[in-house]
């Protein structure tokens, strides 16, 4: 949110300064509507998303940021330009427009180099202590850096009344409990997490060390919490068989008025997305003659809603008889599929087909991808809540499909899986927003597998 508010701060002081110091007039603050205003924040925000200035793993590499800076500049001016309802006339002097885009353009550039040189460095670090089981320091520790890099684990505290020795355990210093409230101070800790497994007791002398901590404005969170806000996934390995603890789910999921909003909305989206499949089917036609030389279309059975299965259609990217030896996870640079295929995948085009199911109602524009029974079955004996997923509507997109490589095993399974979880959890307008531009991003950077 912070790179948002930012942004536009750069580019809007930059405007006030060709206004003031060479007479610009396209976009003044004296005479620009509130609404042209607010538009030009919206465009470069909106944009900025869908090129991914605001993926913080995007925002610290030189070169993607540069991309990046570039299209957002670009699509912002020209949206903006095109827009006369809610912006500017356009200015008799050309010239005004060029100044525009080059302002845009320079201050952004400006503040993203102020950022990758000083802000996204290691230097602004988040300081934390534990207070967990000695034995699971190490995993905890591993997880949430693996989350988030920032997060400096200073030490912990045994939740077990024992004796700290002067050795580290796993690498982690142990702090002695009578010491904790000393240690935050000096070691400058921004924050305490509480990391109990098995609802384990915390013992009254650290509680009380804590509820100290707690009234001189020391922030003491949970370890699911932070992990949750970290990664935006749910810890379903940490939970482990008190999964219950992940509930309540969003209300959206049972919300007559979002669920009537949104089926309006996957129709409407449906019927576009026919049309334009069918403006593609000629090219999509032509390839698979000369490259995938087979059927077409490809239909597989796939779990949809409360585990109903159903028949899902897809483009063609696979040899035929590609599982003739059985079911096996689809894999990066799986030679089963055709040379034509990975331009279908890598594009999503082998996916426009799915749009039918949508308009039968079997799947959802967005939700967790439909998985083959066969997988369900064997992921399940490992997850027994993976069951969770079917309570919606199985989707073309999704959180973990955004925000997760391509499944290839088990393992990648229950991550994805902790996507798709929080995906419930939290299933709102503006997660469903945010997953469609994510997946315009996806779309854009040609990066479908």
């Amino acid at each position: 949110m912070l790179l948002r508010i930012i942004d536009v701060f750069a580019v809007f002081a930059a405007l006030y300064f060709l206004t003031v110091t060479f007479k610009f007039h396209y976009f003044s603050f004296k005479q620009s509507s509130i609404g042209s205003i607010l538009f030009l924040g919206l465009y470069i925000n909106l944009f900025g998303t869908i090129f991914e200035m605001y993926n913080l793993q995007v925002a610290s590499n030189q070169f993607q940021i540069v991309k990046s800076i570039i299209l957002t500049a670009c699509m912002t001016v020209f949206c903006y330009l095109l827009t006369p309802v809610f912006t500017p006339i356009l200015p008799s002097n050309r010239l005004q427009i060029i100044y525009f885009f080059f302002a845009i353009l320079l201050s952004l550039f400006a503040w993203r180099l102020f950022y990758l040189h000083f802000l996204a460095s290691h230097r602004f670090v988040k300081r934390v202590v534990f207070v967990c089981s000695p034995d699971t320091i190490a995993q905890l520790a591993l997880e949430l850096g693996k989350a988030d890099p920032h997060y400096e684990i200073a030490g912990f505290v045994s939740s077990e009344s024992r004796v700290v020795g002067n050795e580290n355990t796993d690498g982690f210093r142990e702090i002695d409990f009578a010491e904790l409230e000393h240690f935050v101070k000096r070691h400058s800790v921004a924050e305490v997490v509480i990391a109990l497994k098995d609802t384990k007791p915390i013992t009254p002398d650290v509680y009380q060390q804590l509820l100290n901590l707690l009234e001189k404005g020391v922030i003491i969170r949970e370890y699911m919490q932070v992990y949750e806000y970290a990664t935006q996934r749910l810890p379903i390995l940490y939970a482990e068989k008190e999964f219950y603890r992940l509930f309540p789910f969003s209300r959206s999921n049972q919300n007559r008025l979002y669920l009537i909003v949104m089926r309006g909305f996957e129709i409407l989206f449906s019927i576009l997305g026919l049309l334009f499949g069918c403006l593609l089917l000629p090219i999509v036609c032509v390839g698979n003659l000369i490259s995938n030389k087979g059927p077409l279309f490809y239909t597989q059975e796939r779990v949809g809603k409360n585990g109903i299965p159903f028949r899902i259609y897809k483009f063609r990217s696979m040899v035929t008889n590609a599982e003739q030896n059985g079911a096996v996870f689809a894999k990066a640079n799986d030679n089963r599929i055709t040379p034509f295929g990975k331009f279908l995948r890598r594009s999503r085009i082998d996916e426009f087909p799915q749009f039918i199911n949508v308009l039968k109602g079997d799947m959802a524009v967005i939700g967790p991808r439909p998985e083959r029974p066969v997988f369900v079955d064997a992921i399940s004996q490992k997850m027994p809540f993976y069951q969770i997923r079917h309570i919606i509507k199985p989707g073309l997109t999704g959180w973990a499909q955004v925000n997760y490589s391509y499944g290839e095993s088990i393992e990648d399974s229950m991550v994805k899986l902790q996507y798709d979880l929080y995906y419930i959890k939290h299933r709102s307008v503006f997660l469903d927003v945010n997953i469609i531009i994510k997946t315009l991003s996806t779309v854009l950077f040609y990066r479908g597998q």
